[in-house]
């Protein structure tokens, strides 16, 4: 699934072709109406139809374009993309969705799998609910950190996988930001020293701004717009490493499951 990385680069794509543009009339395709998830296509077309484009950005994992009367939200899940146009190398029975502009440009939205879903929101105030604080606010500050760790007697993996806990972060950026910080992803939080918890707050935001710096990470196939690459997978030092030298040490790297979800993590640098 695409992680905040993935996401922003995705914004960054598609911004100058939304920004300021105004909306025509959002359909379904391939008879998968499905894609909408909060709106019959008659009553999200009544919502954003004609309706200018004034922002586009992120939310966690989700891209928000704001118009006049709303949010129109897209969540990419496993497999999602957006496309500018389509092509004859394009398998249209992929496509879920299409953004008709008024300037005649057509966004398209790709999903192999079909859990990509297009939500509108009168405010966000239901999305707010359901993110924690975003890794680059202010209110994601070390003193959050310390204090809700303190509070949880679960482990670190799956509390950072937590989107009420902090905004964005999946499976690879937790495992990358656990190792940078020498933490055991099983370790449990009230149980991390506050050296370490330090060293998270500082890597969290490094090791994500370094991933947009590249477009994010393409590990099967995802694009941060008409069929360019994440680059990142390059600078990953144990996200699918198993077997592999750890970059630190040159202990073999491991690769376990905590919480249903494929685990990398170095036994020397992250001791439990």
């Amino acid at each position: 699934m695409p992680e905040l990385p993935e996401v922003q680069s995705v914004v960054n794509h598609f911004k100058p072709y939304l920004l300021n543009q105004f909306i025509h009339s959002i359909d379904y395709l391939n008879n998968y109406e499905k894609v909408f998830e909060t709106h019959s296509s008659n009553d999200l077309n009544k919502h954003v139809a004609n309706q200018k484009i004034s922002k586009v950005w992120r939310r966690g994992k989700y891209i928000v374009i704001d118009v006049s009367n709303g949010h129109l939200c897209i969540h990419l899940r496993m497999t999602g993309q957006l496309q500018v146009g389509c092509n004859k190398t394009d398998n249209t029975n992929h496509f879920t969705a299409l953004i008709n502009l008024k300037n005649k440009s057509k966004i398209y939205f790709k999903d192999y799998r079909k859990f990509g879903r297009i939500y509108f929101f009168k405010d966000l105030s239901i999305l707010n609910y359901r993110l924690g604080p975003e890794p680059f606010d202010s209110s994601f500050n070390y003193k959050y950190l310390k204090t809700t760790l303190a509070k949880s007697r679960g482990m670190i993996k799956p509390k950072l996988l937590n989107q009420m806990f902090i905004a964005g972060l999946g499976n690879i950026y937790v495992d990358e930001v656990l190792w940078q910080s020498k933490i055991h992803p099983e370790k449990p939080c009230n149980k991390i020293s506050g050296i370490k918890i330090k060293r998270l707050f500082n890597a969290i935001p490094i090791i994500l701004q370094k991933s947009i710096k590249f477009n994010g990470t393409t590990i099967i196939n995802f694009s941060p717009g008409n069929k360019t690459k994440g680059e990142f997978a390059n600078y990953l030092n144990v996200f699918g490493k198993q077997g592999q030298s750890c970059p630190k040490c040159d202990t073999i790297i491991r690769k376990i499951f905590v919480s249903q979800r494929g685990t990398h993590f170095c036994p020397k640098c992250q001791k439990l």
